[in-house]
């Protein structure tokens, strides 16, 4: 069988294409690479790949230890002679592919998620900008998993049209919706987790997921929580902190401490029991590819308040499954907030409709044969034009 390796800077971003891997290893003889953190041998057990490999690299800016893993990376690929590359996250993106076109690896793919380059400004944009178009002309095809990250590619002219193509109806993974199916949690199952969280049944419960970082709209999600200021309203936060990357501000860190109605729930491995005891989704992110919590929740039958980001704005239709409000907006998010939470039959309209609006577009089993299928696309393609 052909090689094919996938590449992420933390083995923690396997997790975007859970799965993906181990289906893979009935046509290729996959390869997994990333960093060798202390989760590395987890992650490995937990997508069942039959090779994993570790290379130092970090999700900052840092030319000397970029070097390092470059010249590393180059080692592994001579060795290993892939036909198939496939990077995903941005440093594993621009060392994955610059070390693929150096050893002239046959095919060589970018997914390309959120860029971190949209949230900056002056002298570390025009870095990030330079990067992005270096990673994008090593490859062979990007692959943006919406169609606004392929219209934001064109438009910062990081590569040609006909070099890029989004995959199905967008999404990298798409999203196992027999594992995330509200009919695996009873209402006594409900009714228990809540009582033991200090939830009462009337509550309403807003839910956010993910990293507990600015660039996620902590910041603004805390403060237009405050204002709400409703006795029987929670707000569940499931994740972690990050203090190097985005840290929150100290008044909102205060403020979550602080607030009985907040509840912490940490970094949990399962989320759908969380989401099984929640009502909605907040998820005020400045910048996505394509979210999997929001398709998710949306599985799970919550609707969602997003921002107006590239993923977000696809995965939600206004008034549809969800409200989708401009990022970093308090006022928004908190009138988007009060009317999910007052307005019943609205609410109710889109509960109904999040599921299926999920199930029809975003089956994994569905991503998962676009990738196969363009994969072998490509194969296709470089033999013919190989034979001329």
């Amino acid at each position: 069988m052909k090689k094919l390796i996938r590449i992420t800077t933390v083995p923690e971003s396997w997790s975007l294409f859970s799965g993906q891997m181990r289906y893979m290893q009935q046509w290729y003889d996959v390869i997994a690479i990333a960093a060798p953190t202390e989760l590395f041998d987890k992650y490995v057990k937990k997508e069942n790949v039959h090779k994993a490999i570790g290379v130092s690299m970090t999700r900052q800016l840092t030319p000397f230890k970029d070097l390092k893993s470059l010249w590393q990376m180059i080692g592994i690929l001579r060795r290993e002679r892939p036909f198939i590359v496939h990077t995903h996250t941005p440093k594993a993106g621009i060392v994955g592919m610059l070390a693929s076109w150096i050893c002239r690896v046959p095919i060589r793919i970018h997914t390309v998620a959120g860029m971190p380059l949209l949230v900056h400004n002056g002298l570390r944009k025009k870095l990030l900008l330079m990067v992005e178009r270096l990673t994008c002309a090593c490859a062979t095809k990007v692959l943006p998993n919406s169609f606004k990250m392929a219209e934001i590619i064109q438009s910062l002219h990081l590569a040609p049209e006909d070099k890029i193509k989004v995959l199905a109806n967008g999404s990298t993974n798409g999203i196992d919706t027999s594992y995330f199916d509200p009919d695996l949690y009873s209402e006594e199952f409900r009714f228990k987790k809540r009582l033991d969280l200090g939830i009462k049944q009337n509550d309403f419960v807003f839910i956010f997921v993910g990293r507990l970082v600015r660039d996620k709209g902590i910041n603004e999600l805390i403060e237009a929580f405050e204002r709400s200021e409703q006795p029987n309203v929670k707000l569940l936060l499931v994740g972690s902190y990050e203090e190097k990357l985005a840290p929150l501000t100290p008044e909102t860190i205060l403020e979550i401490k602080n607030n009985r109605n907040i509840i912490e729930a940490g970094w949990q491995e399962d989320v759908r029991l969380w989401l099984a005891i929640s009502d909605a989704l907040v998820f005020p992110s400045y910048r996505e590819g394509f979210p999997n919590v929001v398709m998710q929740a949306g599985a799970m039958g919550l609707p969602s308040i997003v921002t107006n980001i590239n993923g977000c704005n696809e995965i939600i239709l206004e008034g549809k499954n969800g409200y989708i409000i401009p990022p970093k907006d308090v006022d928004s998010l908190h009138l988007a907030m009060m009317e999910m939470l007052k307005n019943k039959e609205k609410r109710d309209f889109m509960k109904n409709n999040a599921r299926t609006m999920i199930t029809s577009r975003y089956e994994q089993k569905k991503v998962w044969e676009a990738v196969l299928t363009e994969y072998q696309l490509l194969e296709s393609e470089l033999k013919k034009k190989n034979n001329v």
